[in-house]
């Protein structure tokens, strides 16, 4: 009581100072400085509640429409809405008032509004930009998800943004903060990834609302982030704030030509005069807002979706509101509002200099809220003294997923939505690595060569534009998702002929290549029936008796290998013939068999093809290289037949074995021949030694599966088709695979953040949580959650891999392509494959998830899992290549005939492999005579005994074909020099300071990687 007492005298003696406080003048004041960044933001006032102002546009890159009906506002039926009227609109009235801001964030709008500029208009905007007017915040080519994409892309996407701002704008260009104001939850890889580019903040509209709600009780909205376990602080931490309305501006202030709220009428001659109205109202909704945040400076976002087309509307009524509102001051109002953008609100927090560890709200916080909702002043104690009123802000370093609205709307099920266009966009990723790696190995002639035109830039623009958070996410309406399809369609097709005058360079052959798209449905003209041999196999066919003679027909596969590591993968080729040689460039025989395809397979592709086989051996290709393979047609003989129902059932190798019940044909058990460890396993699908052993399992006439054991693989493969999904019951639909297993869970999970650092999922909080029946999955790591769907809260995205464990067994599931899934009982996995649905969620699309598929019947999706059992110990060691080798999977290339006898059979890149820990994320050309590289290590601190260790490379030894005679370090998207790199450090200091550098290392050539660690370098080469 007396602390209390003693607190509240405090308060009265800071009231009475306020009281008697001097006015400031009124109008925004002048600027602190001419220049950009920093120098450029407006001088505040200390002692006032500074009300920053962000003029702002979220154009989002696709949604209700494509993005060039968007860009230029076509198709105004669906939304009205063009941005490049935008721009023009607002670079017109940023010129009439130099206290006027405006920030701008997609880059893939904006490239394409300045390249039809004259240049006039393009020397005025570098002036804006120059002077800190106009502002490039987050600056990549779109705003990308954070749920539904893989690092690899993500680094891609703010690369290519970054780097038009760098070569247009040069240090003024640079963005100084983060913004996803829209993304539907928030990664902690996104988080670590922007503070390894070196933004020094990051902000976001969007997170749950109990989450949301706690935080503005507890003054929590701004924090540190702490998003890795791995890299050493600060490395990875990031400011991150929580904006007060979405990014919307507050009610009533709305003044777009999309809004109803009232302009300010100032003439107090005429009707409807209400500027004494609007500034009692703002100074409410000021003072309320202030009582959520923790220091005299908060943020308020004055636009939304596709706002100021007429920029002069919102502009008009901001200059009126920042005018009378500071006029309040004469009159003893502490109010002080500005045009300001989200780096200059940042460096004020950032100079109130408070200490951002873990705590909790003090007493006097609670004092402060109060006395700020009766409208008394308290920003005087605010500025003066923050460390003794305010409550010590958090550290987070956990994520925010998963997210929801209200009390029943989870925004979890588009971690699978468009389950094919997930999976079309990962392997367009994979064939864009390959572009760019062959691109710089194949040297200038892979983009003119015997094949034509080919670049890399078309896909690289497509796949940028895919990570939009209404892209891969699949939140966005059918027709957009078709042309996002028809983008990366385009972009593939363009690097397929750069890719092939690049193999025509290394290889020697100029014989045209063919890439068959549809393997996964058996479907491959060239393989199906060679020119030799197509008239007799036509004829054939219709007579139903299926006969092809002779070893004429020939072709040749190669496979090439994108990783900086050998890898082995299985080709599978749709064939009519029973039996085939395959020899390798030495010309020894490959183990190969030949197998039917699949019921199911030949429901999927109906007409397309026509092939009854599919050959299948398993390929050797070299780090960064290629093998070629010739395949040869013998005399056929018949196929083997498969054990019937009621047979014991098991598939085996020297590495794993697998049961199934032989009355369901259901998996029941897995073992792992190397520790000699049995799981029980059962699978089923909900809705609510040869080179291959196989089961097919079929579910029903739309769910089916083909399990797979490879002779050398410590895997299993599940290849998974459902659809299309019936709704003819009127009800839609969505379709999980569920792993129950032995394991002893004890209520945890683990999923991927984009690919990279795995995240500890808790089911519950304690066991006597657990509810009836299996004990549901309710818990948050830095909130108490009350549970209200206890499904669909407890989903969680899945980039790469998920994973149970316990003592002796780890059981990890890698995906093909951005999934949701959980852990809903003790001992299970389970995934989502597929949604279906007939009602439209109220979320903004206007239309309901129902893909027509093909035929209009609806989508028919393939996919595989891949199973790997392990002890926990060993477990990252099997399941990180894993994926690594699902996300940049093997290149096939097919030629017909025979090839020249002087034809190089096999080429590496790379001198040697890379380290077991170490992967070659990113080569690609950057100009005439530099490579962009980017070297990862790919396991976590702890994580492997034998890899979470720092590994040095040699660049000198790395290329085959590349001598390396200048290198650069640079930031993680490449538009800083590592060494110029300044970023805030939030300890209490103020001012930039350079990163931590660590200890020099003994050669500019020898580059170490710690666990988790990206270091890219800008390398100047030479051709071979």
């Amino acid at each position: 009581m007396k602390m209390a007492a003693s607190l509240l005298t405090v308060a009265a003696v800071f009231l009475v100072f306020c009281s008697g406080a001097v006015g400031f003048p009124t109008g925004q004041a002048p600027r602190s400085s001419l220049g950009c960044g920093y120098k450029s933001c407006p001088a505040t006032q200390p002692g006032m509640l500074n009300v920053h102002l962000v003029p702002h546009t979220h154009d989002d890159v696709g949604w209700l429409k494509t993005v060039d009906q968007y860009y230029y506002g076509g198709r105004n039926n669906i939304q009205h809405a063009g941005v490049q009227f935008i721009l023009d609109s607002v670079v017109d009235q940023l010129q009439k008032n130099p206290a006027r801001r405006f920030i701008y964030v997609e880059t893939a709008f904006f490239i394409r509004w300045w390249s039809q500029q004259d240049a006039i208009t393009q020397k005025v905007v570098t002036e804006l930009v120059n002077e800190g007017r106009l502002e490039f915040i987050n600056g990549g080519w779109c705003m990308s998800d954070e749920a539904t994409t893989h690092y690899s892309a993500v680094i891609d996407q703010m690369t290519l943004g970054l780097r038009f701002l760098n070569d247009t704008f040069g240090e003024c260009g640079r963005p100084r903060v983060a913004w996803h104001i829209d993304p539907f939850g928030h990664a902690r890889e996104h988080a670590s990834m922007f503070a390894q580019m070196g933004y020094d903040g990051f902000f976001f509209g969007r997170l749950d609302y109990q989450d949301k709600r706690r935080r503005m009780n507890e003054k929590d909205m701004e924090m540190i982030w702490r998003a890795s376990e791995s890299l050493a602080p600060p490395t990875a931490d990031l400011f991150t704030g929580v904006l007060p309305n979405g990014y919307n501006p507050p009610d009533g202030f709305c003044w777009d030509q999309s809004c109803s709220d009232a302009p300010i009428q100032d003439d107090p001659s005429l009707e409807d005069y209400n500027v004494d109205t609007i500034v009692t109202n703002f100074l409410k909704v000021a003072n309320d807002q202030a009582t959520i945040y923790r220091t005299n400076h908060i943020i308020m976002t004055m636009g939304s979706d596709f706002q100021y087309e007429n920029a002069n509307l919102w502009y008009k009524n901001l200059d009126k509101l920042i005018r009378y509102v500071n006029a309040k001051q004469s009159q003893g109002s502490k109010v002080n509002v500005l045009y300001s953008t989200p780096s200059c609100y940042l460096q004020e927090l950032h100079r109130a200099n408070l200490t951002w560890v873990s705590g909790s709200p003090s007493l006097l916080v609670s004092v402060y809220m109060a006395m700020a909702r009766w409208s008394v002043c308290v920003c005087v104690i605010a500025s003066q003294y923050p460390l003794l009123l305010l409550s010590t802000p958090s550290v987070k370093t956990d994520d925010f997923f998963p997210y929801a609205d209200d009390a029943h709307d989870f925004w979890t099920g588009y971690f699978t939505s468009r389950p094919a266009l997930k999976r079309y966009e990962r392997i367009s990723n994979s064939l864009l690595q390959v572009c760019n790696q062959l691109e710089v190995l194949g040297g200038p002639s892979s983009k003119k060569g015997p094949h034509g035109d080919g670049d890399s830039e078309t896909l690289r623009k497509a796949m940028a534009v895919a990570q939009h958070h209404d892209a891969v996410s699949g939140t966005e309406k059918q027709h957009v998702a078709d042309d996002y399809a028809k983008r990366l369609a385009t972009g593939c097709a363009h690097c397929q002929v750069l890719v092939s005058n690049a193999l025509s360079k290394l290889s020697g052959s100029g014989a045209p290549r063919v890439y068959c798209e549809n393997l996964n449905i058996s479907v491959c003209p060239l393989t199906e029936s060679s020119h030799k041999v197509r008239y007799r196999v036509t004829r054939s066919i219709i007579n139903a008796d299926l006969r092809i003679h002779g070893n004429s027909a020939e072709f040749s596969v190669t496979v090439y290998n994108p990783l900086s590591r050998s890898v082995s993968w299985a080709v599978r080729l749709p064939v009519n013939g029973s039996r085939y040689s395959v020899t390798d460039p030495s010309g020894r025989l490959v183990d190969s068999q030949v197998i039917p395809v699949s019921q199911s397979t030949q429901d999927i592709r109906r007409d397309r093809g026509y092939a009854r086989n599919e050959l299948l051996f398993q390929a050797q290709a070299p780090p960064l290289g290629f093998r070629t393979y010739s395949v040869s047609l013998l005399p056929n003989r018949p196929l083997r037949a498969s054990p019937q129902l009621g047979t014991p059932l098991y598939l085996q190798n020297k590495f794993l074995k697998v049961t199934f019940d032989p009355e369901t044909g259901l998996l029941s058990s897995l073992t792992n021949m190397e520790t000699k460890q049995t799981m029980q396993l059962k699978q089923n699908f909900y809705w609510s030694n040869s080179v291959v052993q196989e089961v097919w399992q079929q579910f029903g006439p739309w769910a089916s599966q083909v399990v797979r054991l490879y002779q050398d693989s410590r895997e299993l493969e599940l290849e998974w088709t459902v659809g299309p999904v019936p709704v003819k019951d009127g009800h839609g639909k969505e379709v999980i695979t569920r792993l129950e297993t032995s394991i002893n869970s004890s209520g945890l999970f683990y999923t991927d953040s984009n690919g990279r650092e795995v995240l500890e999922r808790r089911e519950c909080s304690h066991e006597a949580d657990r509810r009836p029946g299996g004990g549901m999955r309710d818990f948050r790591p830095t909130w108490d959650l009350k549970q209200t769907e206890p499904i669909a809260g407890n989903y969680y995205p899945i980039n790469s891999r998920m994973y149970i464990k316990d003592k002796e067994q780890q059981l990890t599931v890698v995906t093909d392509r951005s999934q949701g899934g959980s852990s809903i009982l003790d001992g299970s996995l389970e995934i989502m494959l597929h949604r279906r649905l007939l009602v439209d969620d109220y979320r903004g699309v206007g239309e309901a998830l129902s893909e027509p598929g093909e035929y209009g019947e609806g989508l028919v999706v393939r996919g595989r899992l891949l199973l790997a059992l392990t002890p926990p110990a060993a477990a990252a060691d099997t399941h990180r290549p894993l994926a690594e080798s699902l996300v940049l999977q093997p290149l096939i290339s097919l030629q017909d005939g025979d090839l020249h006898p002087n034809t190089l059979l096999e080429f590496s890149g790379l001198q040697a492999a890379l380290p077991p820990a170490v992967h070659l994320l990113t080569l690609s050309q950057w100009d005439r005579d530099s490579v962009l590289l980017r070297l990862e290590h790919q396991f976590q601190a702890k994580e492997s005994q034998s890899h979470s260790q720092p590994v040095t490379v040699n660049l000198q030894k790395l290329f085959s074909t590349l001598d390396v005679v200048g290198v650069s370090e640079m930031s993680l998207a490449a538009n800083q020099w590592k060494d110029k790199m300044t970023r805030m450090e939030w300890k209490g200091n103020t001012g930039e300071k350079p990163l931590r550098q660590e200890s020099a290392e003994p050669s500019p050539w020898e580059v170490t990687l710690k666990p988790m660690e990206i270091r890219t370098f800008l390398l100047r080469v030479l051709q071979r």
